[in-house]
Order: C-alpha cells, then sequence, then structure tokens
C-alpha cells in the first residue's frame, strides 16, 4: 500500500480491511482524480480503469443503480440500463444526488461501501481484466484490486452489455 488504508473514507476503509482482499491505495491529486486526467498524470492504461456512475430512473419514485463500467467505454442508459430498470427513462444522477446516497464526490465514487439496498451492475468486461483501478470514496485516492472482489459485495451483479 502506498498510501495509508487510513486516509479513506471510514465506511471504505472498512469493508476493505474486513475483506480479506488484496488492494493497493495510491494517493491521488483530487484535481486530477477525474479518469482521462488519472490516466495522463500517472500512466496507468484506461483500461484498467473502471467509473463508478450512479443512473437513476427519470419519472415518479427514482430507482438508483451503481454501474461500473471500464473507464474505456460508455454506459447504455438508453436500451440496457432503462430496461434492466422497467422504466421508460433514464439519466445520470446528480452530483448531489450521487452524494446523498453515496456520501462520496463524483470522482471519488467507488462500488465499495455502498448502501446495502442499491444495486451493483458490473459491465461483464470488468469481470475479465486481471485488475481495476476504482475510485476510493475520496478523490485523493484510487484503489487497484480485481474484479472478482467487486462481485462479492452486497447486490453486485455482472451484467453483459452495460456498457459499449
Amino acid at each position: 500500500m502506498t498510501a495509508p488504508i487510513a486516509r479513506l473514507a471510514a465506511s471504505v476503509a472498512g469493508a476493505l480491511a474486513q475483506s480479506g482482499a488484496d488492494f493497493e491505495v495510491i494517493d491521488c491529486d483530487p484535481d486530477l482524480a477525474d479518469t482521462a486526467d488519472f490516466c495522463r498524470h500517472y500512466g496507468y492504461p484506461a483500461d484498467d480503469c473502471a467509473n463508478a456512475i450512479l443512473v437513476r430512473s427519470k419519472a415518479g419514485e427514482p430507482q438508483y443503480v451503481l454501474c461500473v463500467l471500464l473507464a474505456t467505454t460508455r454506459l447504455d442508459v438508453n436500451r440496457v440500463i432503462r430496461k434492466r430498470l422497467g422504466v421508460r427513462k433514464a439519466s445520470f444522477a446528480s452530483g448531489e444526488e450521487t452524494r446523498a446516497l453515496t456520501g462520496m464526490e463524483i470522482g471519488g465514487v467507488t462500488p465499495i461501501a455502498l448502501p446495502n439496498d442499491l444495486p451493483i451492475w458490473i459491465d461483464e468486461a470488468v469481470t475479465q481484466r486481471k485488475r481495476i483501478i476504482l475510485g476510493a470514496g475520496i478523490r485523493d485516492a484510487k484503489i487497484i484490486t480485481t474484479p472478482d472482489f467487486l462481485l462479492r459485495g452486497q447486490g453486485a451483479l455482472a451484467v453483459p452489455g452495460l456498457a459499449y
């Protein structure tokens, strides 16, 4: 570990410590936390980085799902996510909604230590990587771990074609 786990959000640090998973925490300038900037500055390949994006239904009582996809792909919100949610329209949640639901800032959102009732859909391509670099719950660190760790999370599900 190059950055102490204690620096992470308490919920993320606790989940990692209890998981028994292999992981590494790396420092990140918070101004470089967005994936493209992070990869360019620190030299990590975008194929190893995953984005965690909160998506919501647009009408009625909101339904939320956290989607995890490779940084080199895009979410299929209009077909796959909308259909899986069973709604007519879906879109990205706002920064305020993301913060309220996850306790994390965009650029640091991670599928680790989320509320138990929040589904986590992981694009199948993420599960095929040897390692994955994720947000750490804060903008000034990233977590490197294996994709199988993500699938152990409560409500986590691999979804084919979630991203393209």
